[in-house]
């Protein structure tokens, strides 16, 4: 079944608690964190604390952290310590990517990496077989509602047939403006997660318990082609 990553960034400052509910009683499982530092791109999300909070509040959810940062490694400890279960950085924000994956299995959490639109696919060939999943960016990295780019559904098949070819099972999480129309013709080109926003969770007419269900019954079963 393909993963509702609900991103918390979506969600109001002043109705946090309340929308996090929502989402549980609605079935999420498995929260997408942003972390911005302001450098790597130009815009701040949560304190560092939103994962340890999450984490005691939803000891049974997982927490997948997509850090947006300079020097992802300065983060790692912290990030084990506050009970981040998956934890990815941009490969351009480092010399030393094979190190800092290392760093995030080493402490116990699987490794990931986002991959940027202007990136190319095949950057991540001398590293794939060390990663746990990829944040596959449909979007530029830094703010949320943005339309999923042009060209992206090819690079997102072009990301599944490297993962096939050299025999591995990361997984990808699309991330970035994929809506109703969108989201099946990804998971047909291999995306396992969605991240859940304005376009397919919040904001819905519904609300976001009932959005939580159209979003398992309307995705949860589509197969991966590739």
């Amino acid at each position: 079944m393909v993963i509702n990553a609900a991103s918390l960034a979506n969600i109001g400052l002043f109705d946090f608690e309340e929308k996090m509910a929502e989402l549980y009683k609605g079935g999420v499982r498995f929260f997408h964190i942003d972390l911005m530092d302001g450098h790597y791109v130009k815009n701040l999300c949560f304190p560092l604390t939103v994962v340890r909070d999450t984490k005691k509040r939803y000891p049974d959810c997982v927490t997948e952290v997509h850090m947006m940062v300079d020097n992802p490694m300065d983060y790692v400890s912290i990030m084990k310590e506050y009970g981040t279960d998956y934890l990815s950085f941009h490969t351009d924000s480092t010399k030393f990517v094979r190190r800092t994956l290392s760093a995030i299995r080493d402490a116990g959490m699987k490794a990931g990496v986002a991959l940027n639109p202007s990136q190319r696919i095949d950057i991540l060939e001398p590293y794939a077989a060390f990663l746990d999943h990829v944040v596959f960016m449909s979007v530029e990295p830094g703010f949320a509602g943005q339309k999923f780019l042009p060209g992206s559904l090819e690079r997102l098949k072009e990301l599944a047939v490297l993962r096939k070819s050299m025999g591995l099972e990361f997984l990808i999480i699309v991330d970035g403006g994929v809506d109703y129309e969108l989201a099946p013709k990804c998971i047909r080109n291999g995306a396992d997660a969605i991240v859940g926003t304005v376009h397919t969770i919040f904001n819905q007419p519904e609300g976001i318990v009932k959005a939580c269900g159209r979003f398992n019954r309307e995705l949860g079963h589509i197969e991966i082609e590739i």
